[in-house]
């Protein structure tokens, strides 16, 4: 009885590290993240695309209040994935940065000095008493100096850089998908082909336009664009993506998932 609860001090103790090395905590924020619904980043030669699986748990829920997707300045973009609230912590946190950064140096943010800010701020939370970790996962894309740029932060608060990434629910087998068919020297359409199909994949091969979120920041303007319902639609039809009517009739015969409140 002891040894257990010497070992339950170690889960509850954010400021604790266990006899072998781990945070407990951290861990579980990474759990809080798997159960959110799935975000991607495609970085192609013509920009980053930013895709993100956006289902409503009712269908008397407004769409357009599932936010997955985020403009952080002109140049950069942001996708979540995990606990709503927390993301929209992180991601208020960067626009201040990326103001903080125009006004002092008439400049806007690199993305990889954007991406260090977010983590700096996300890694404290993992080693102050009083203080849980943030449980959401974050993909920061954007242009750098005329070059595309995507990264992943994690609730440790490391930084990773990619050329494709998954975050959220199925990240094993989506990252398993874009592995096996990202390319070197995709364009945006190609981008947002590749993240569209990925997302597909779970979701039994089709999906609902109202149902996906899509963002770009191009190489060319270096502006972030978020797609409305009728531009995804297109690319949806133009993928054979979008869900037959038989299928379409079959999910209305079907409950809601109630799903987890404030993940996404």
């Amino acid at each position: 009885m002891q040894g257990q609860a010497q070992q339950q001090a170690y889960d509850r103790g954010i400021t604790i590290f266990s006899p072998d090395g781990r945070l407990y905590q951290v861990e579980y924020a990474r759990e809080a993240v798997k159960r959110g619904t799935a975000s991607i980043g495609i970085r192609t030669e013509d920009g980053v695309v930013l895709a993100a699986d956006k289902r409503s748990r009712s269908p008397l829920m407004e769409p357009t209040s599932v936010e997955k997707i985020h403009k952080a300045d002109d140049h950069a973009g942001i996708a979540s994935a995990g606990h709503v609230a927390d993301a929209r912590q992180l991601i208020d946190f960067a626009r201040r940065q990326a103001q903080i950064n125009r006004l002092r140096y008439s400049e806007p943010i690199g993305i990889e000095t954007l991406t260090k800010e977010v983590t700096d701020h996300i890694q404290q939370y993992t080693q102050v008493g009083g203080a849980r970790p943030f449980g959401v996962a974050l993909l920061i894309g954007g242009i750098e100096d005329g070059e595309p740029r995507l990264y992943e932060t994690d609730p440790s608060g490391t930084p990773y850089e990619w050329k494709a990434v998954s975050i959220g629910a199925n990240r094993g087998d989506l990252q398993e998908y874009l592995e096996d068919n990202y390319e070197d020297g995709l364009d945006l359409d190609g981008g947002i082909a590749l993240a569209l199909r990925a997302l597909a994949t779970s979701n039994d091969g089709s999906l609902e336009p109202a149902g996906v979120d899509v963002a770009t920041v191009s190489l060319d303007t270096e502006a972030f664009h978020e797609l409305d319902n009728d531009e995804i639609e297109s690319h949806l039809s133009d993928f054979d993506l979008l869900p037959d009517e038989d299928d379409e009739d079959a999910d209305a015969d079907e409950p809601a998932d109630d799903g987890d409140d404030g993940e996404e």
